[in-house]
């Protein structure tokens, strides 16, 4: 899961992604009806961690990570294919070139003393000599470095800017301090933790470096006349991958695609993230097999270059025709299901939190019922978790297609209440190891994987026996005019 940028995750690009276009292909013997229940029980958490096994083994083995770019990713790539192909699915890895970011050194020390600080994402290099520069604090508002009038009676040039996260995005703060003359930007974060997984857009051709620190390190840097600054960084453009494969049986015009991310970032082996989400749609798909006994067909989807900014997933949902966009009944995400503090938190489709994005498209609030039930069912309460544009569900809600999951959490703290209901930690992260060397099978929380890896395989058994009912999705011309109405 990539961390979040404030109002849209960064976009970076990609050449093309290969279009899969759904088959049916007709038999003698007519399969039974999948049952959904029946499909939950099947996928079961020794064979879920069989494959997280397989995914720690290949990191291991090719310098601890399975990021964008390495072997580790492309080793990735053969072992769910193949385990794919072993099961009687037609495979396909389409190509597309993705911007791999890569940080040599990155530093900051003031008055002598060393300070965290985390190249953004795309961030222009200082070279590996770094810059020596005053310290600008812009002052705090509702908008925070979001308007060139925050920078009235400033001299900023050539200077070091602090501004606050929140509102804008990142890239409108870089922006904004570079046209002001500013040599460097660092945004300080909302919380004492760092600013990790956050990223600028390549788009906007960002021109000054941009580095973010902890709101601690924000406080001691305001108070000290300068600073200097190392963000040592490269962008390269890496051919990357994804795996596609789809049931030979159900209706290809209503097709039900469940996906998870396959790529981890290059600090860690990834196995929760998202190593728990590849295992859980891989095992579903095994259980369910090529040839089910289904209305809709379902197209397993492992999604690369997620961690760079949602590369594999959108340039897969844009490289598709609208016919075949609109042939997608509903995408289901599945991204981080074993966090060692784990939530209980399914994609709140109709808003009923009044939290960030605000609903889904036509269908996502039946979709976030169905996944409500199924915890319900096993004595869970569950609680909505916003569709933030962390994870590749953003393409597929971009155009319209409803959307939901699962989830155990990322990096933000579990509240009191959550405790109460769950058990675990007040106030510490969902997955304390999130985006770190520390991200092993050891710290997965077994029965937090296994619960939520059993509604990956009811979700999808849900939908790909019937679209209807109040908790469906919508179809044929409905379908149609809902996402006029979304996109619009």
């Amino acid at each position: 899961m990539m961390r979040a940028v404030i109002g849209r995750p960064a976009a970076l690009f990609v050449v093309a992604a290969a279009v899969i276009a759904g088959c049916s292909d007709s038999t003698d013997t007519v399969p039974p009806p999948v049952d959904p229940a029946a499909l939950a029980d099947s996928v079961q958490i020794d064979s879920v961690m069989g494959h997280l096994t397989e995914l720690e083994r290949i990191a291991t083995e090719h310098d601890g990570n399975r990021a964008l770019g390495t072997d580790g990713f492309d080793a990735s790539v053969e072992y769910v294919a193949g385990a794919l192909r072993d099961a009687g699915f037609e495979v396909q890895t389409p190509e597309f070139d993705a911007t791999l970011f890569q940080v040599d050194a990155q530093s900051l020390e003031a008055d002598g003393q060393p300070l965290g600080v985390r190249a953004m994402g795309l961030s222009p290099t200082t070279g590996p000599d770094g810059l020596t520069a005053p310290i600008v604090r812009v002052p705090a508002d509702d908008t925070p470095g979001c308007d060139a009038t925050d920078y009235d009676g400033l001299d900023v040039a050539g200077s070091i800017v602090l501004v606050d996260r929140g509102v804008c995005t990142f890239t409108v703060k870089e922006q904004i301090a570079a046209d002001e003359g500013a040599a460097a930007l660092l945004v300080v974060n909302n919380e004492d933790g760092p600013l990790a997984g956050a990223a600028l857009d390549e788009a906007e051709e960002p021109t000054i470096p941009v580095g973010g620190i902890a709101a601690d390190t924000g406080r001691r840097l305001a108070a000290v006349p300068s600073a200097t600054l190392v963000l040592d960084t490269r962008t390269d453009t890496q051919r990357s991958h994804n795996v596609i494969a789809q049931t030979a049986t159900g209706s290809p015009d209503d097709v039900v695609v469940v996906g998870a991310h396959l790529d981890s970032v290059i600090e860690g082996p990834g196995i929760n993230d998202n190593g728990t989400g590849v295992a859980a749609v891989l095992e579903t798909a095994l259980q369910l097999g090529s040839e089910p006994g289904v209305t809709n067909a379902v197209r397993f989807a492992f999604w690369g270059a997620e961690e760079v900014g949602l590369v594999g997933s959108s340039r897969y949902v844009e490289s598709l025709s609208a016919d075949e966009r609109n042939a997608i009944a509903l995408y289901l995400n599945f991204d981080m299901l074993g966090s060692p503090n784990p939530g209980y938190l399914v994609f709140d489709g109709d808003d009923s939190d009044a939290d960030g994005a605000g609903p889904g498209p036509e269908g996502s609030a039946g979709i976030e019922r169905t996944f409500e039930r199924f915890f319900a069912d096993r004595g869970i309460d569950v609680d909505g978790t916003d569709f933030d544009g962390r994870s590749d569900y953003g393409p597929f809600v971009a155009f319209g297609i409803p959307a939901g999951g699962s989830f155990t959490g990322a990096d933000d703290a579990k509240s009191p209440e959550q405790a109460d209901k769950w058990g675990g930690t007040v106030d510490e992260a969902f997955d304390p190891n999130y985006h770190s060397p520390e991200d092993t099978l050891d710290n997965i929380d077994r029965d937090a994987l296994s619960v939520a890896a059993a509604s990956v395989a009811y979700g999808t058994a849900v939908y790909a026996v019937s679209l209807d009912g109040p908790d469906g999705v919508p179809s044929g011309e409905q379908r149609t005019q809902a996402r006029e109405a979304f996109t619009e």
